[in-house]
């Protein structure tokens, strides 16, 4: 049928329940009057699968800024809310392999160079290099996507309370615990991509390999777009959901010193994606595959760490972006403010004045300190006398006639 109009619900398919793995019990349901079961939508990119199927797209290129839901334990301190935007980018399509790919990497590393926030490192695996580890390690596949979620809580707790969650809670054995303990605690670049291909156990493991491959190909196409400096393959990033195929992502933001009782070294992860090759085939009547990799930018996470560091440095935050501020230094002159802020709005200047009939213009100018606008527009009797207007610089307080 059509496309339903874009709405934040989604319908929980089990295939779609399915995919969230671990996560499902985030995802808020609710009833609509018919009693069918809905679900506010988690994320974008299942609802951009859902699409490209539906619509028959084959490939497409976009990028999508909205809101999503998760019933969660919010921490708004870190940035973690239950409402909240996502910046999703995407490439679906069937191209060469690990193109598209490289360039949603460089997008994640323009995007944090450009906003400034510090040092940052993207990590790098890829779904089946991770498969390939825990076969070789004697896992069985059943206990993958359990243990998959466990080795992705290495970057907050040590590997020793990994391995006993591993053993206690996911029923591995403490042999394969050990065995994955050799490998998930690697990262490096290149050179440890091709230590990987000539290790004994994992270079017998067809899709491992083929995963390797890839992430080798990867990485050079990063040294092409002088990336690598920023980026690390890590083979402990396992990314909770379900849907990833091959290369998944995560970009963390480093401190520079531990803030009062965080864990030091990371912020928590700002951005992630992954390739995702079968999600489209999930929603297609006739399981038609479209490949698809994408990454997802949180923005309040971004936000919250901006705001601790214009907090830190005592720097104000300009919340308007007003230019000039009408102002007038004598009684009854609302009307000649209202005509010169009118022209101004009209030749597209941002404009703004005190919603009083006389204010004081020592008001007026605190005003404009307060917010950071950074000009005054003063029009007092004698000023409409000789048809001028008296331009303030706020800062330095040099006036000009204009």
């Amino acid at each position: 049928g059509a496309p339903p109009a874009p709405s934040p619900f989604s319908r929980p398919q089990e295939t779609l329940m399915g995919k969230y793995g671990e996560d499902t019990k985030l995802i808020y349901e609710l009833q609509d009057q018919g009693g069918e079961l809905l679900a506010l939508r988690y994320d974008l990119t299942v609802p951009f699968a859902r699409y490209l199927a539906m619509n028959k797209i084959t490939n497409m290129k976009r990028y999508h800024v909205a809101k999503v839901y998760r019933r969660d334990n919010p921490a708004t301190t870190r940035g973690r809310y239950r409402e909240f935007y996502q910046c999703d980018f995407d490439i679906a399509g069937q191209f060469d392999p690990m193109i598209p790919d490289a360039e949603c990497l460089k997008i994640v590393h323009e995007i944090l160079s450009d906003l400034q926030l510090g040092d940052f490192v993207i990590k790098v695996n890829d779904r089946r290099i991770l498969n390939g580890v825990f076969a070789v390690c004697g896992v069985p596949e059943s206990k993958f996507i359990p243990a998959c979620s466990t080795v992705d809580k290495l970057d907050k707790v040590p590997w020793e309370e990994v391995r006993s969650e591993m053993v206690g809670e996911k029923g591995l054995s403490p042999e394969a615990a050990d065995r994955i303990g050799e490998y998930v605690q690697l990262h490096g670049g290149l050179d440890l991509i091709e230590r990987l291909l000539q290790d004994p156990k994992l270079s017998q493991h067809k899709v491992a390999k083929e995963g390797l491959g890839d992430m080798k190909l990867l990485f050079e196409y990063l040294t092409l777009f002088g990336i690598t400096g920023k980026v690390s393959f890590d083979l402990s990033l396992a990314r909770g959901l379900d849907y990833y195929t091959g290369v998944i992502f995560e970009a963390v933001l480093l401190q520079r010193h531990s803030e009062r009782g965080e864990e030091p070294g990371g912020v928590g992860s700002v951005a992630g994606g992954g390739r995702y090759d079968g999600l489209v085939g999930m929603f297609d009547p006739r399981g038609r595959k479209v490949p698809c990799v994408g990454v997802s930018i949180g923005i309040e996470r971004i936000f919250s760490i901006l705001e601790q560091r214009l907090e830190a440095s005592g720097e104000k935050l300009r919340t308007t972006e007003t230019q000039v501020l009408v102002a007038t230094p004598q009684k009854h002159l609302l009307a000649a403010r209202l005509k010169l802020i009118s022209e101004l709005w009209d030749a597209g200047i941002k404009a703004e004045m005190l919603y009083k009939r006389d204010p004081k213009l020592l008001k007026q100018l605190q005003y404009c300190e307060d917010t950071g606008i950074p000009l005054a527009a003063i029009v007092g009797e004698q000023e409409l006398a000789d048809g001028v207007v008296k331009l303030r610089d706020v800062a330095t307080r040099e006036e000009v006639r204009v």
